[in-house]
């Protein structure tokens, strides 16, 4: 995926058998990045594409909405320190979810809400996380993320990563 020493350490981490990963899309893959950031237990958090059709997307080739890619996030997490359920709590708390390809000036496929499981107790967990939420009526309008299996996990360029932290008087997704 990446072959410089700093993604190489990242797919190390992420290599981990105590660790494991999850995979969200909720818009802008900044934000989303910095929300999970935060979170103990939490050892690391890459921007990327996936859920497309291209291999090797760049954010150009992503911006077109073409490629049926989501911008997305790869977090890798210690599940004794935190659960998947508050990884979704986070996920849901993140973004609108009955938006359809969008997040606020954000317009396009690429960022739509997505949960991509990485096995069968992630998918049950995410499904009823999702109807617990459709249940409560916190939203007028009915939730559109998707839940699929994870697909291959392309990280976003170098400057992508972490990049509210590297402009820290930007502290928000703008467009």
């Amino acid at each position: 995926m990446r072959s410089d020493d700093v993604h190489g350490a990242a797919d190390a981490i992420r290599q981990d058998p105590v660790l494991k990963n999850a995979t969200f899309a909720a818009g802008c893959f900044w934000s989303v990045e910095e929300a999970f950031r935060r979170v103990p237990g939490v050892v690391d958090v890459t921007v990327g594409y996936t859920g497309g059709t291209l291999a090797n997307p760049t954010y150009e080739r992503v911006c077109t909405g073409n490629t049926g890619h989501a911008e997305s996030v790869l977090i890798t997490y210690n599940p004794a320190m935190v659960s998947y359920e508050t990884l979704l709590d986070v996920f849901w708390a993140s973004h609108d979810p009955t938006q359809l390809n969008r997040q606020g000036p954000d317009v396009g496929p690429q960022y739509r809400s997505a949960i991509f499981y990485h096995d069968s107790e992630q998918k049950g967990k995410a499904m009823r996380s999702r109807a617990q939420l459709e249940s409560t009526g916190r939203y007028s309008r009915p939730i559109v993320t998707e839940i699929k299996g994870a697909a291959t996990f392309w990280p976003a360029e170098e400057y992508h990563q972490q990049y509210l932290e590297k402009r820290r008087g930007h502290r928000r997704c703008v467009g």
